[in-house]
């Protein structure tokens, strides 16, 4: 069924259906494993196999490179879609896409050529920029130095390297010997390169989000980043990730409510009917949690509009361009907090409908709550409060990129 006739709303394009109906086998096989990976602790190695052989990875890619030509609003709904099914798979792929998008953008011919080839190879690429420890919010730990030959060297230790033990490239970041912050992509099974499945947090806990330690790393030239800075719309754009995930999982959530409400047989000597289906309490629970994930869904599809206008702007003059990312900003930071409340509070009121047997750990309900919880601490909302209350009474803009690190 279309998601129109499910009720999540029109969709993004008049050709998204036959663009999603490309991969809605693979999510419905990544959904029918996401609870017993999450009960094992199995990464979703297979599952993201599955989704590069049908070049979900290359979505963002023109046709005439191999891919899909997908705009931002149609991307954005397809991971609404993948995030429903896990969004531990999402999270894996978030890196990916956002060096898409960074080549995409680049004023550099020859980087933006070489990558965007590898890309059309099906190469992806995981992520390596935070650090945990003593580095300065705004300079790296990591450094990118030259040996006595002259050739570039890379050593350091990051951390939450999301999606990096799943992919062919780690995108890092470190600072030259000039202590200027420098973009590179390193590959994953180099000499000197370690990277490790130690994220132990109760939530999104399949990401591979660890640690990766590079070891006087031989670096190519061509693997530098000639751009000192990501693509200009990137912090909405990875903050509208995360709002996908959490819509991802609202519709999951509540489709899975559904069903169990439907199927369930047992009920109380007090409740208003026979059958839970028949209950109007427990109908209205279904309801509330339903429009929760109707109003996550159609919060991420408007962002994805602004951040489709700001792709666009590309070609503008340059106080077109800078209004159009200061927007997308805006529209995110407006989506965060409506978008997180909305989805902890029903990954919360679901069990409201259900009974005790809920709480059992192979029903894999509490992987909703972990799941959005721990999304949304990657994501802090009161910020993004604050920022669109300064928009909104004195027009200051947020800040372009944001950094993490000691005073």
């Amino acid at each position: 069924m279309t998601q129109h006739h499910l009720a999540w709303g029109a969709a993004p394009s008049p050709r998204y259906e036959a663009l999603a109906q490309r991969f809605r086998p693979v999510f419905d096989r990544i959904r029918g494993t996401a609870v017993e990976r999450d009960l094992q602790h199995k990464l979703p190695h297979e599952e993201l196999h599955w989704l590069r052989a049908e070049g979900f990875a290359k979505l963002r890619l023109p046709v005439e490179q191999g891919g899909a030509g997908a705009t931002l609003t149609e991307f954005f709904g397809l991971l609404v879609e993948l995030g429903a099914a896990d969004t531990n798979v999402v999270n894996a792929l978030r890196a990916h896409f956002g060096f898409t998008e960074d080549v995409l953008n680049s004023g550099f011919a020859d980087f933006r050529t070489h990558w965007l080839a590898k890309i059309a190879e099906g190469q992806t690429i995981g992520s390596g920029f935070s650090e945990a420890g003593e580095a300065k919010v705004g300079s790296f730990s990591t450094k990118l130095t030259r040996d006595a030959q002259g050739r570039l060297r890379l050593s350091g230790r990051k951390f939450y390297t999301t999606g990096s033990l799943f992919a062919d490239w780690i995108n890092t970041a470190a600072d030259d010997e000039d202590g200027q912050p420098t973009l590179v992509l390193v590959p994953r099974k180099a000499s000197g390169v370690q990277v490790d499945d130690d994220w132990d947090g109760f939530g999104q806990a399949l990401t591979a989000s660890g640690t990766a330690h590079f070891d006087q790393v031989a670096i190519e030239p061509a693997w530098v980043n000639p751009a000192r800075a990501r693509f200009p719309y990137s912090s909405p754009y990875y903050q509208l990730v995360h709002l996908a995930s959490l819509a991802g999982i609202a519709r999951a959530l509540s489709e899975d409510l559904a069903q169990r409400v439907r199927e369930r047989t047992r009920t109380y000597s007090h409740a208003n009917a026979e059958r839970s289906a028949q209950d109007p309490q427990v109908l209205q629970v279904v309801g509330r949690v339903h429009g929760a994930a109707y109003a996550a869904n159609a919060i991420v599809q408007q962002t994805a509009r602004a951040l489709e206008l700001a792709w666009q702007s590309r070609t503008l003059d340059a106080a077109q361009r800078e209004q159009a990312n200061v927007l997308a900003h805006v529209e995110v930071d407006q989506a965060v907090p409506v978008v997180t409340q909305l989805v902890l509070d029903a990954s919360t009121q679901l069990f409201d409908a259900l009974g005790a047997s809920a709480a059992l750990r192979p029903a894999g309900l509490d992987r909703y709550w972990r799941n959005a919880r721990t999304i949304s601490s990657h994501n802090p909302r009161v910020y993004r409060e604050r920022q669109a209350g300064d928009y909104a009474v004195n027009r200051t803009p947020p800040p372009t990129y944001y950094r993490v690190g000691t005073a």
